[in-house]
């Protein structure tokens, strides 16, 4: 009998399944949801925490935390936490084809309407009783946002509002939102990160519950992988740090109740139908952190 010297990929059915594995290798290549991976983005995330935290309490000061040296102090610490944070996401993510910076959030394209949608919609969700708060309110820092140049001027050389309207919303969106999710989302994918980014985030802010701190931003995953900016969670961020959330308890008990809760409930639904409409892609193009997300189609 005589033996063929053909190659086995000359066959049509062999080539076709090398086809097929190399096109899965391709596809699954980084998204592959591997434990020691997946594991070690966690404890990335966990780190990342945990060095925010730490950075906070690695002054000793008897004063207070809204003390101006205590204040400066901290702030200069989670600065230089969010410095470090891009290197810590380069070197857990060295595999990936899109730039850090881009994952981050931190990129041009779509820049105009990831800084007003997100904050429109934001803004909407409160209702009137924010635009009576904001005109009746305006001289106070810590209640409104400051509607006039001195307004302004006051309040920036105030370190409280600095803190709280500035370092704050832009070190724990960088940290806890820009440098976390790309971690996040090859191993859960988009929404197991949004579900999975708070719990770092409310475990980093389990220290103000002895501080009497109030409000976690679980929102701000959802708008940075919508609109793949983080200056959107930034100024939301802020706008909530300003405003808190609608108090339901204070306008029962107010003379003009009906009137407030029928405004809460009208800047309810309208967050609900402009949601959609203003999330839409198009308004800011390919978000570079989709691109992690584990096969099949992701919720980006």
């Amino acid at each position: 009998m005589r033996l063929s010297n053909a190659s086995p990929t000359g066959n049509p059915a062999v080539r076709k399944l090398l086809k097929l594995l190399s096109q899965r290798r391709q596809t699954h290549g980084p998204h592959t949801n591997t434990h020691p991976r997946c594991f070690l983005g966690l404890l990335s995330c966990l780190f990342l925490a945990g060095l925010y935290v730490g950075s906070l309490y690695v002054w000793r000061s008897s004063s207070p935390r809204d003390h101006p040296s205590v204040i400066k102090r901290r702030c200069a610490s989670v600065l230089l936490v969010s410095v470090v944070s891009p290197a810590v996401v380069k070197t857990w993510i060295h595999w990936a084809d899109v730039s850090v910076w881009e994952l981050m959030g931190l990129r041009m394209d779509g820049l105009v309407a990831a800084s007003i949608l997100p904050l429109l919609l934001t803004m909407v969700s409160q209702g009137i009783p924010y635009l009576i708060n904001l005109i009746l309110a305006a001289h106070v820092c810590f209640h409104a946002l400051p509607s006039d140049v001195q307004s302004w001027r006051r309040c920036a050389g105030d370190a409280v509002w600095l803190r709280n309207q500035v370092v704050a919303p832009v070190t724990e969106e960088l940290v806890f939102r820009g440098a976390m999710l790309p971690m996040l989302v090859p191993c859960t994918g988009p929404t197991g990160a949004i579900v999975t980014a708070p719990l770092f985030f409310g475990v980093a802010h389990f220290h103000h519950v002895i501080e009497e701190q109030r409000l976690g931003k679980e929102s701000m995953s959802v708008i940075l992988l919508v609109a793949g900016h983080v200056v959107g969670p930034v100024l939301c961020h802020s706008f909530c740090n300003s405003q808190g959330l609608p108090d339901i308890s204070s306008a029962l008990q107010h003379p003009h109740s009906s009137a407030l809760l029928f405004s809460y409930l009208m800047g309810g639904l309208l967050f609900l139908v402009l949601l959609f409409p203003l999330t839409d892609q198009y308004f800011y193009g390919p978000i570079p952190i989709c691109s992690l997300a584990p096969p099949p189609g992701s919720v980006c």
